[in-house]
């Protein structure tokens, strides 16, 4: 079967985001553009850990290559939800980033998970992201090529809008319930069986 590859190269919004209430949440990357609008589905962890590396990737291109890093957004960033209907394209499986030092953009790949990753997901590991300094100016997303016959979704960010990005993601992620004050957990409204109060409710 002929894997897909939704590339915008540049996409004319590229957001992550959610669908549901707090604590069944349902996190999603979305990318429009061209009169198409693409949802890739993904774990919390793995959003948090894309907008840190992506921090990070922008961090060393600004070391190494002389980028100017972008001022933070103003207040004025999109805070919209997700466009309708939010229908996943696929899981994702790995992430991978680099830095385009002829364009000066990042490029972020989101790669379908195959069926062992999708095993190792719903166990509770965590994203693979490769973004090590030795992928800035690469032209390969990931030193190890991913299996070529899985799907993808990459989209290719100037510096602004991949700040942009860091700074929803890292809203989207601490929008959920808020944590206990004495385990750190996530509170339920229905109740919170605290391991620091001996299992009772809170």
């Amino acid at each position: 079967m002929t894997h897909q590859v939704h590339a915008f190269e540049p996409p004319e919004r590229f957001v992550a985001g959610t669908v549901g209430p707090p604590g069944e949440r349902t996190f999603f990357l979305q990318a429009r553009g061209g009169g198409r609008v693409v949802s890739v589905a993904l774990e919390k962890v793995q959003v948090s850990l894309l907008a840190e590396k992506l921090e990070e990737l922008l961090s060393e291109a600004n070391r190494r290559f002389g980028i100017k890093l972008p001022e933070p957004p103003a207040a004025t960033t999109d805070n919209e939800p997700l466009d309708t209907p939010v229908d996943e394209e696929f899981r994702v499986g790995t992430l991978g980033l680099a830095f385009d030092v002829d364009t000066a953009t990042v490029v972020i790949e989101a790669i379908a998970a195959g069926e062992a990753e999708a095993e190792i997901e719903l166990a509770g590991a965590e994203a693979e992201l490769a973004a090590e300094p030795d992928a800035v100016g690469e032209d390969a997303i990931d030193e190890e090529e991913p299996d070529p016959d899985l799907d993808r979704l990459r989209v290719r960010l100037t510096p602004e809008a991949a700040r942009e990005f860091i700074d929803r993601a890292r809203r989207v992620v601490a929008a959920g319930r808020p944590p206990c004050p004495l385990c750190g957990q996530p509170l339920d409204p229905a109740g919170h069986l605290c391991p620091r109060n001996n299992g009772y409710h809170r």
